[in-house]
């Protein structure tokens, strides 16, 4: 029995590891909120029954931190990056770090919409336009009516140094002929402030200390369903876009499985889940959310993403010049 016993434990070892071998898993490191990041690796477990994920959850900033700690560390251990914006990951790309793969689902995608060569894809659209407290005298329309002196003081928007989304915003409208730099230089005469994140300026502007500000459109109009006093301005001059992409690794310990990832998130099952969640979907045909216009009433700007990899410091620094470095 002595001779017996380990020999068994040792076939028992043998066995979990062959069944663990064999298991589909999957690690995903995303910007999601936690909400969204569940929903959508519950929805992507529904349709591929036997898989299992898991998911870290940090801001696009931090998420990148990590990854690129372990990176250098020799042991990186995300498969798929489902992040903000394509900014960052062209950098990646531009590294080395992303795995190309040419997904079926992006025949139902504009070009401008994903990597020519395959190493990401945007999964939604999240725009930047004009929220503005319902009492506020001028109902704004345009980008332009910022600036005007009858918002004078009364302005408030996100700050590039803080969030992605905002310096992604700020190099859209600065591309812009009749905008550039010169309207945020227009802003800041006219005593805009840019200071933090996103749901700092949502607040400000709910609770009536500014009347207009710089948002992203589904913090907006989920407030507005709730009964908050503000309402949401897709401007006529158009709208910047983050898409939160999805690549996969080009260090994934599961690339097949990764690929099933980005495949369901570009599919019409994947995509239903955005709607779902209150978010522009990124396929074509798709309806948009409640509380959103009809899709092709808005402008979304175009932006070169290794264009605004290449410039992002020097830019980083206008923005600084005229407002400041909060």
């Amino acid at each position: 029995m002595k001779t017996l016993l380990p020999a068994v434990a040792a076939a028992l070892v043998a066995g979990l590891l062959s069944t663990a071998a064999f298991a589909e898993s999957l690690v995903l490191y995303t910007s999601q909120p936690n909400e969204d990041a569940q929903a959508t690796v519950d929805a992507f477990e529904a349709a591929n029954p036997g898989v299992e994920v898991e998911w870290v959850r940090e801001g696009t900033t931090k998420i990148m931190a990590k990854l690129m700690a372990e990176i250098e560390a020799g042991n990186p251990v995300a498969d798929v990056l489902l992040i903000a914006d394509t900014v960052t990951m062209q950098r990646l790309k531009e590294a080395g770090h992303l795995m190309p793969y040419k997904s079926p689902e992006a025949a139902a995608y504009d070009a401008s919409l994903f990597d020519g060569e395959g190493a990401y894809y945007s999964t939604k659209m999240i725009t930047t336009g004009i929220i503005y407290n319902a009492s506020a005298s001028m109902k704004p329309t345009g980008w332009q009516d910022l600036a005007k002196p009858e918002a004078k003081g009364l302005v408030t928007m996100p700050s590039p140094l803080t969030s992605g989304a905002a310096l992604i915003h700020a190099q859209t409208l600065a591309g812009i002929d009749g905008l550039g730099w010169d309207y945020y230089k227009a802003l800041a005469e006219n005593g805009a402030t840019a200071a933090g994140g996103n749901g700092g300026v949502l607040k400000a502007v709910a609770t009536g200390e500014k009347a207009y500000g710089m948002v992203v459109d589904f913090m907006a109009i989920r407030e507005r369903a709730k009964g908050a006093p503000v309402e949401f301005v897709f401007p006529a001059e158009g709208v910047s876009a983050v898409t939160e992409p999805v690549a996969v690794l080009k260090t994934a310990r599961n690339p097949e499985t990764a690929k099933k990832f980005v495949d369901f998130l570009l599919s019409e099952e994947g995509q239903q889940v955005a709607v779902k969640m209150g978010y522009i979907p990124a396929r074509d045909g798709m309806a948009l959310p409640a509380g959103f216009p009809a899709r092709e009433t808005i402008k979304v700007l175009p932006v070169d993403a290794a264009e605004a990899v290449k410039n992002s410091e020097a830019d980083l620094k206008t923005f600084s010049g005229i407002f400041g470095t909060n």
